[in-house]
């Protein structure tokens, strides 16, 4: 095994990091720990950069974080947008695409990605792109589009 000499990490920490390394991670939570062993290792952030492929903003950031002595904070942050379409957003977007929008006062036959967000939106209070709209749909099987017969 090599040895490798620690700037930020006691022996424990940097076995600790390791160790999680062996589990099931999503990309980006790797992507951190190794940042945090490399800088632990004296790598630079452009050397970090190029064996890892990240930005020079994540790589500078996990490194301030490794300097830091909070190592431990590599599963912390949330990776990527919140997600703000939930279960519930789910379920009734699927309920109100197989309805028609008459059953809910609309004057219109038809839904739209539009009008369903509209809707969910007042709702639900949940607010989403008209494309957000579409790829939860395609996501599903379904569409506002109007089924062709052959």
């Amino acid at each position: 095994m090599k040895v490798v000499q620690s700037l930020y990490l006691t022996p424990y920490q940097r076995q600790l990091l390791q160790k999680n390394l062996e589990n099931n991670l999503r990309p980006e939570f790797r992507r951190r720990i190794h940042i945090i062993l490399l800088a632990d290792a004296g790598e630079s952030q452009t050397q970090i950069c190029k064996k890892l492929g990240c930005s020079q903003e994540a790589a500078r950031y996990w490194i301030s974080i490794a300097k830091a002595g909070q190592f431990y904070k590599w599963n912390d942050s949330p990776v990527g947008r919140p997600k703000i379409v939930n279960e519930q957003y789910i379920q009734r977007l699927k309920e109100l695409v197989t309805t028609s929008p008459r059953d809910y006062g609309y004057a219109f036959e038809r839904w739209t990605a539009q009008w369903l967000n509209k809707h969910l939106e007042k709702e639900l209070e949940i607010r989403v792109s008209n494309y957000h709209v579409t790829r939860l749909l395609k996501s599903m099987g379904l569409s506002t589009k109007k089924k062709k017969i052959s």
